[in-house]
């Protein structure tokens, strides 16, 4: 039998027609092409003033700044020494190598000294003047080193190495890899070096310029500073 006939009366099969998106579709295609091009726009500058839309404004929410106390000083700051640092902190664990437990931290820590003369306690029997007064005579306690102040914005962390056990507790810490102790230790040392310095010997000698001076504006011929 031939099926030749047959075959070409068979109607064509139907065409399908192109999947179309969904109107919600199409508009969240819309809007994903139009967000692009608004980034665009806003990051290299294409249109004037555009990317205002796309600025981030920083504001502060502090509170009030509360006075706790006001102390008068009764010093004479009579030099000052800047010092820095390399501190080269580790902790090692007893039985465990150093990549499961165990740090250590290369830190830079810069700092300031200052040097003083605490003038508050003077009594009279400090201050001796002939009647005439063109001489004076005054004893002065010596001169002390205040506490080292570490300058932030100059100190730095240069490395950090961590074990595993010590990076997992970062996780549950509110100051993970604090930097604390290696701060610590950078005061304490620019502490010592301070006391090394000649700084204390220096103060004193820029007091007994500053107070020589000042006496003799006041009419003194002849003063004379000591420390005891």
């Amino acid at each position: 039998m031939d099926n030749s006939s047959d075959d070409a009366e068979r109607e064509p099969a139907p065409r399908r027609e192109p999947r179309r998106l969904p109107r919600w579709g199409r508009a969240v295609g819309g809007l994903a092409v139009l967000a692009v091009v608004l980034i665009l726009a806003g990051r290299f500058s294409l249109l004037p003033g555009f990317g205002d839309l796309f600025r981030q404004d920083t504001v502060d929410r502090s509170g009030p700044v509360l006075l706790k106390s006001i102390q008068d000083m009764h010093r004479y700051e009579g030099a000052a020494g800047n010092f820095q640092v390399v501190v080269d902190l580790e902790k090692d664990a007893a039985f465990l190598p150093d990549s499961i437990r165990g740090t250590r931290t290369l830190y830079v820590g810069a700092g300031s000294v200052s040097g003083y003369v605490d003038l508050g306690g003077l009594g009279e029997q400090a201050v001796t003047v002939n009647e005439d007064r063109t001489k004076v005579a005054l004893r002065l306690p010596h001169a002390v080193l205040g506490t080292a102040a570490l300058d932030l914005d100059r100190s730095y962390a240069v490395s950090k190495q961590r074990g595993l056990l010590d990076r997992l507790g970062d996780l549950f810490t509110d100051n993970p890899a604090g930097e604390q102790a290696v701060q610590r230790l950078a005061v304490q040392h620019i502490t010592e070096a301070a006391r090394d310095s000649g700084l204390v010997e220096r103060t004193e000698k820029n007091t007994t310029t500053m107070l020589e001076g000042l006496l003799r504006s006041l009419g003194f011929q002849e003063v004379t500073v000591g420390y005891a």
